[in-house]
């Protein structure tokens, strides 16, 4: 296997690879352009016209995606898997994936969109870079352009696997990448209705990516990851880097459930107080009624949808961040 293939060895080494370019036996080009980032360019005569970044490790306790991408890479790098699709491998966090810790001063995935720019330490760094490898590696024009951001979540979920599909004003949101996403094996989808400021966000927004945010299962350390299935998820990823994905046009959206952004709980100040058990489940319902969670003095949070479900709580975020999302289902026939 070609050296570069052992990017995650790298990565958590802090090693640079002494050869930063090399070929494989098929003309594939492997370059090593940062620490845990690694392009992939097809021989030219193959290059189907596709860009496709995949990243993990934005949180680096989050090893399942990380191990899906080394399965990926270590495959290109013995000849195994052969690129029609150019591919840029991203691992997120490397201080935090060294030390198994979500991050190391604080939440990468909430520094995009220029976020960084107010902030400071290694994530607001890292976050820059990041986005700077990520436009330099989509600057190529009429070019497709896939971004997958690869997670597991903190805590367990109703429905293990499900995407977050960014919001940009005007654009619509695609019936054929819903399709794609439930061929790789995602179970729900959940529209954003406003801007963002995590990965799959930047490149959505400010890149022309079709950009989405991964939910796999649950945050376990590396070599624990038995539970978290992402056979699906590999065989469509496969099946785009070597380009025979089968056609989107027409697929089943049979299955797939839809929701949408109803409100966020945004947490004001430190009398916050999220009304849910610490072990409360992604996509959980909450009854009409219920009163969520409340802060400052007549700040109140009380369910009014019909059908609202709960997703991303935690009480313990910095004021002014998002405590939890109150989502309600669409009905997938809105994409027929």
């Amino acid at each position: 296997m070609l050296a570069l293939g052992k990017l995650l060895e790298l990565t958590l080494t802090g090693r640079e690879p002494a050869q930063k370019t090399q070929l494989t036996v098929d003309g594939a080009r492997l370059r090593w352009l940062a620490e845990g980032a690694l392009e992939v360019c097809p021989f030219e005569a193959r290059d189907n016209g596709m860009d496709v970044l995949l990243s993990a490790g934005i949180h680096g306790n989050e090893t399942a995606p990380i191990e899906l991408l080394d399965r990926l890479i270590h495959a290109i790098a013995r000849g195994e898997l052969k690129p029609r699709a150019r591919i840029l491998f991203l691992f997120g966090n490397p201080g935090a994936m060294r030390t198994g810790a979500r991050y190391v001063e604080e939440d990468l995935n909430r520094l995009f969109n220029g976020r960084h720019a107010s902030s400071c330490g290694p994530e607001a760094l890292r976050a820059c870079e990041l986005e700077h490898l990520a436009e330099t590696f989509f600057k190529a024009p009429e070019r497709t352009r896939l971004h997958f951001d690869l997670h597991t979540a903190m805590r367990g979920s109703k429905i293990e696997q499900f995407a977050l599909y960014p919001y940009k004003e005007g654009r619509k949101h695609s019936r054929d990448q819903l399709a794609r996403l439930r061929a790789a094996g995602m179970e729900a989808v959940l529209l954003q209705n406003k801007p963002s400021i995590v990965f799959s966000a930047f490149t959505y927004d400010q890149l022309g990516a079709e950009a989405f945010t991964l939910e796999l299962g649950k945050a376990r350390p590396f070599g624990h990851n038995d539970g978290v299935n992402v056979e699906r998820l590999e065989l469509r990823l496969r099946q785009i880097i070597e380009g025979t994905e089968p056609s989107l046009e027409g697929a089943s959206l049979d299955g797939l459930q839809i929701f949408s952004v109803a409100r966020e709980v945004i947490k004001h100040s430190d009398a916050f107080l999220l009304h849910l058990p610490a072990d409360i489940e992604n996509f959980s319902e909450l009854p009409k009624g219920y009163l969520l969670a409340q802060d400052t003095p007549k700040t109140r949070w009380v369910i009014e949808e019909e059908g609202a479900r709960i997703i991303f709580p935690n009480p313990m975020v910095k004021n002014g961040l998002r405590a939890g999302i109150i989502i309600k289902p669409v009905k997938a026939t809105a994409f027929a």
